[in-house]
């Protein structure tokens, strides 16, 4: 295995993440209720289009063949490295998707309250309250080790992101689920198990 081809996994990585997550999108209840959704769906969309032109402009053999930016370099330069963030962009990326499914029609793109909430706390989310922001952290993680510094600034953006959301989503869900929601997160983190 060579950075290149690591590189070239990476993209099909991403690219089956986002198009999965694109087509699942349609999928799910109405909104009844969200605080500035306009804002949270225009930054979604700023994110998205991010992340996008990260992936496909900083990795893979096709792009470096067609003259665009070269093939990341993994953080120390080790092959050994590229690969350990490798797995962790395939663990975090199954993880997110595996919460995505399990949440089912109850995702929304922005803090907000659905027709007919559920409050789920089997699968993923028995381990902390927010599995697809764990997800996708786990796999921005992995890509800093498999491409280097740039990827930072994708980590952090997304991190931030999530910590303003969280508050938000979590003040619905004490809203709709008063009796429940507390106890609930008594028993689990917000974001990395056994810790935050």
């Amino acid at each position: 295995m060579n950075l290149v081809l690591i590189n070239d996994i990476d993209v099909v990585l991403w690219v089956i993440f986002i198009g999965w997550w694109a087509v699942s999108a349609f999928n799910v209840k109405k909104n009844v209720k969200g605080s500035n959704e306009w804002i949270w769906w225009f930054i979604s969309r700023i994110v998205l289009v991010v992340l996008i032109i990260a992936v496909f402009g900083s990795f893979g053999s096709f792009f470096k063949a067609a003259g665009a930016i070269p093939v990341g370099i993994p953080l120390g330069g080790s092959l050994v490295t590229a690969i350990l963030g490798l797995v962790f962009v395939a663990a975090g990326i199954a993880f997110a998707i595996w919460a995505r499914i399990h949440l089912g029609r109850n995702w929304s793109g922005t803090p907000s309250i659905k027709k007919d909430h559920e409050l789920v706390t089997s699968g993923p989310y028995r381990f902390v309250r927010h599995p697809i922001y764990t997800g996708i952290i786990l796999a921005l993680i992995g890509n800093v080790l498999v491409a280097g510094l740039p990827w930072i600034a994708a980590l952090i953006l997304f991190g931030v992101i999530f910590l303003f959301r969280i508050p938000k989503e979590e003040g619905y869900m004490m809203q709709l689920f008063p009796d429940q929601y507390p106890e609930y997160r008594k028993h689990s983190k917000a974001l990395i198990p056994f810790v935050w």
